[in-house]
This record gives C-alpha cells, sequence and structure tokens, in this order.
C-alpha cells in the first residue's frame, strides 16, 4: 500500500478526533477523505462529540471546495464494507473532465481508474498540492 501512495503528506486538517486529507493514492484534485483517528466502522459508533464535530467539519470542508476550489458538485459517499475495515468519508469533486463517464454513483470507479492510470504527471501532482495549501488555509478562518 505505502508504494501506492502518492500523497500521504497533503493533510488538510487533523483535530483530535478527525483526519482529513488528499486521498493519498487518487490524482484527482480536490478529493478529500475524512476519517476518524479512533478505528471504527460505521457512523453509528460515533459519539455525540464526534458526530457533531464530523459534520462541522465536512460541511465547512465541503463550502471551501465551493468558495476556494470552484468545486461545484461533489459525490459524498461512504461505504461500511471496505477492506481496510474503517470508517472514513470520501469526498469526490465533480470536473468537467468527468462528464463522459456519466454523472451517476456508478461513474465513480472508472474516474478514479481513470485518474490512476491518466493523471499521474507533475501537473496534476502540482493542482493536488495547490488546492491541500488553499483548503489548509481555509479551515484556519
Amino acid at each position: 500500500m505505502a508504494d501506492k501512495m502518492l500523497f500521504p503528506d497533503q493533510k488538510i486538517i487533523v483535530t483530535d478526533r478527525f483526519d482529513i486529507h488528499q486521498d493519498w493514492s487518487v490524482p484527482i484534485p480536490g478529493f478529500f477523505i475524512v476519517a476518524p483517528l479512533r478505528a471504527i466502522r460505521s457512523i453509528s459508533e460515533f459519539t455525540d462529540e464526534e458526530s457533531v464535530e464530523f459534520m462541522n467539519l465536512v460541511r465547512k470542508v465541503r463550502r471551501g471546495m465551493t468558495d476556494v476550489l470552484g468545486i461545484k458538485d461533489v459525490y459524498l459517499f461512504q461505504n461500511e464494507d471496505t477492506t481496510s475495515g474503517s470508517f472514513h468519508l470520501w469526498m469526490v469533486p465533480r470536473h468537467d473532465w468527468m462528464e463522459k463517464f456519466g454523472r451517476k454513483i456508478e461513474s465513480v470507479r472508472p474516474i478514479i481508474n481513470f485518474a490512476k492510470e491518466n493523471m499521474l504527471g507533475e501537473e496534476v501532482a502540482a493542482e493536488v498540492r495547490g488546492c491541500v495549501e488553499k483548503m489548509r488555509e481555509f479551515m484556519k478562518r
């Protein structure tokens, strides 16, 4: 897994309870993951405090995706039957280049595969780092 981590140091914010970062293995600018620091499998395992912080963080990241990164549409999803077995929320932005894949949840896997196979260049990596830096600054406000 470590050899597939393209962006392991691209964190947006780490709180006492959560880590928000660029997806480590997918070169899509603005593809963020929200993960609790403690090992849980389901949102139903959140404490009340975690629930409040989670929602506030997701709402703020999503606002930043629009206000700072200019991302109009985002797919939010979480599945409990992951191979990792740990809870995380995917925040997948919709970029213009993704239109050819359609606008349904089924389009996400082909988009991710396309990005991994075709977008590994320095230009995209620089864009990913730029998005993370802008979001870091936004989250400090």
